[in-house]
């Protein structure tokens, strides 16, 4: 989105206001594609939570297996459609890195959290719709699993599950104090960014993205600490949203807890690999997340707040580590 002409940023502006234009494409899309294929009790991965939690590296490890189908940045801005929108953008982009200054680079192949475009509609379409939708985004990627990664996803486990219900949700888990400074770090950044140019801002939007930035979105109520521009307000963010995930998904049998931290052991991947059915070739790099550094922390914090989290987040290693 950062090197947008203005022309692609004319088009994106006016798909994404315009949402008869992406259903009117979906349904043209089912004619002349949708073959019917029984992909229902196929072991799809759904990879969800907060962000700045290993999300989109797991997607891109996984993903990496050449075994999943996902949505990549060639669909935009006609998301609905995989393979109609695979026509009309044909143009490669040399790799970079993307805004977050975080090291994971991309291009056109490379896949992306866009399908909240097709969750943001009412449950009534989601239920209908949604196993037309995965097997439209199957065909266009020739293969039979699909590989999503939504960090709002938490909160349609349930309604997901309800069509694949072989499907597994990976839900990541990071030291609170490391994660939250990074969301802290982004959240400064993107605001920055967003000021400079309202196109990053309204691209976020489009696409669901008020993790950070000038119109972020709390997951919970704050209880202390409602400052976005304060370390403990997103660290009593962790503390809550965990709290609540694992009160609700703590015992569900799709849901598979992963500690961010131990992605760096090798022999920790190959148990991961086996509870989501996943064989190794030779395109997993076993050590993809060898490089899981720490951050130096030199802002002030309230002890009690990253106390309660960090708390509950050792609790959470020893309950919850591949659940179920």
């Amino acid at each position: 989105m950062q090197n947008y002409n203005n022309i692609q940023k004319f088009l994106h502006d006016f798909v994404f206001n315009k949402k008869f234009i992406n259903k009117s494409l979906y349904e043209l899309e089912k004619i002349i594609y949708l073959k019917n294929k029984d992909i229902k009790n196929n072991s799809h991965v759904f990879i969800t939570g907060l962000p700045r939690s290993g999300t989109t590296s797991l997607l891109n490890f996984i993903y990496s297996s050449d075994q999943f189908a996902s949505l990549t940045f060639r669909n935009m801005p006609f998301i609905l459609s995989p393979n109609i929108s695979k026509i009309f953008n044909k143009k490669n982009i040399p790799k970079k890195e993307r805004l977050h200054g975080d090291g994971i680079s991309y291009d056109i192949n490379s896949p992306e959290a866009l399908d909240e475009i097709f969750f943001d509609n009412d449950d009534e379409f989601i239920k209908t719709e949604l196993i037309n939708y995965v097997q439209l985004i199957l065909l266009s990627g020739n293969k039979n699993r699909y590989l999503s990664k939504n960090n709002l996803n938490f909160k349609r486990v349930d309604l997901i599950k309800s069509t694949f219900d072989n499907s597994k949700f990976l839900i990541p888990i990071r030291e609170p104090l490391q994660h939250a400074f990074s969301l802290f770090n982004q959240h400064i950044l993107f605001c920055k960014l967003q000021k400079k140019d309202d196109f990053i801002r309204r691209y976020m939007k489009y696409l669901g993205h008020n993790e950070f930035g000038i119109e972020h979105k709390s997951w919970n109520t704050p209880i202390e600490h409602n400052n976005f521009n304060s370390l403990d307000y997103w660290i009593e963010q962790w503390y809550l949203f965990y709290k609540n995930l694992i009160s609700k998904y703590e015992f569900h049998n799709n849901c598979l807890f992963v500690i961010y931290e131990e992605l760096a052991n090798p022999n920790y991947i190959e148990i991961l690999l086996e509870k989501i059915s996943l064989k190794k070739n030779e395109n997993l790099d076993l050590n993809y997340f060898r490089n899981l550094n720490k951050k130096k922390i030199d802002i002030n914090y309230n002890l009690n707040n990253y106390n309660n989290a960090k708390s509950l987040y050792n609790d959470l290693k020893q309950k919850v580590i591949f659940s179920n």
